[in-house]
């Protein structure tokens, strides 16, 4: 082989890297892919072309993308002051709800969002402008068939309506609503009434009704709840007073019955006394007499002793008493 042609190959080669880099570059920066947040739609040359999950070549001159946000936004609409809903009994509410939207995963939806939309899609607070008229018409026409107390007690409700009222809209802007979320609800100031509305005069006689009518509710209650404890208070003093009193008597009876306990004791102690003594003096008197019979027992016995004596002493009852002997008589002790 000679050296011409093995430069002519070495050139060759050369040139051959340089062409494949080229297309590398080329294509990374000629052609476009889509993600799972973003995709877009490709037109001029070759038609309209949407691309979801997926790629195509985007020239420069030649061809035009528009992208498409796949993400869901949350979009905020508020109404209040004078700007409020009015409801069907005619009360200004105040209203905060958020808005869940999408674009659907449809090429016929991302077309008609990059169509409608723009590049809007990208930037959720221009978004929300372009759609918070129906929105806001959504709010007011469901809020114009129930009343305040309704759309308080029965929030689902509404909610369901208006995301029914506002689901048909957003799709021909290619957009789908997840969910509505009624964040904020509550009655506008009196002050942003305007008496020379025929809405806001009707509600604020209403509003105004009602407000005097629960005042008139709330003092009876607090002058009924007041006239209860004053008469508690008034039930519980004359309580403590009358037992006080019970108390007074009770120890006034108990001083007054304590001279009267006393004397019927000293009565009754003297009565025992007396008793004792009486009973002392019949068992002396019985003492006595037991005395004095023992006495008279001893001095009888001591004369039939001498008179027994005597006998003996006599000469007819010597030989007697040689015989029989008369058996000695112990004296009598004394008690």
């Amino acid at each position: 082989m000679s050296a011409a042609t093995v430069g002519w190959t070495v050139l060759g080669l050369i040139v051959l890297v340089v062409a494949v880099v080229l297309v590398f570059w080329l294509l990374s920066w000629l052609y476009r892919r889509s993600s799972k947040e973003t995709s877009f739609v490709r037109t001029g040359f070759g038609g309209q072309k949407v691309v979801i999950n997926g790629g195509a070549l985007v020239l420069p001159i030649i061809h035009e993308v528009i992208q498409v946000n796949m993400n869901t936004l949350r979009l905020e609409v508020r109404r209040g002051r004078e700007s409020a809903l009015i409801t069907k009994n005619r009360m200004r509410v105040d209203v905060v709800a958020e808005f869940y939207v999408r674009v659907k995963p449809r090429e016929e939806a991302v077309a008609d969002a990059a169509q409608t939309l723009g590049s809007r899609t990208m930037q959720p607070d221009q978004l929300r402008e372009l759609l918070e008229g129906k929105f806001v018409d959504a709010l007011r026409s469901v809020a114009a068939e129930v009343t305040m107390e309704e759309m308080h007690e029965k929030r689902g409700d509404y909610v369901k309506r208006v995301k029914a009222a506002v689901a048909d809209d957003l799709l021909k802007n290619g957009l789908e609503l997840e969910a509505v979320s009624l964040t904020g609800l509550d009655q506008t100031n009196m002050e942003f009434f305007n008496p020379s509305n025929a809405f806001d005069a009707e509600g604020l006689t209403q509003l105004t009704e009602q407000i005097e009518r629960r005042k008139k509710i709330r003092n009876d209650i607090e002058q009924d709840t007041m006239i209860q404890i004053r008469n508690k208070n008034l039930e519980a003093e004359k309580l403590a007073l009358e037992i006080d009193r019970d108390s007074e008597y009770a120890r006034k009876r108990c001083a007054s019955e304590n001279p009267n306990r006393r004397a019927s004791r000293r009565s009754s102690r003297s009565k025992r006394r007396r008793s004792c003594r009486s009973a002392h003096w019949t068992r002396s008197a019985s003492h006595a007499s037991c005395r004095f019979n023992s006495s008279r027992s001893r001095g009888a016995r001591a004369w039939s002793w001498r008179s027994r004596i005597a006998r003996s002493r006599s000469p007819r009852s010597r030989a007697s008493n040689r015989k029989r002997r008369p058996k000695p008589i112990s004296p009598v002790r004394k008690r």
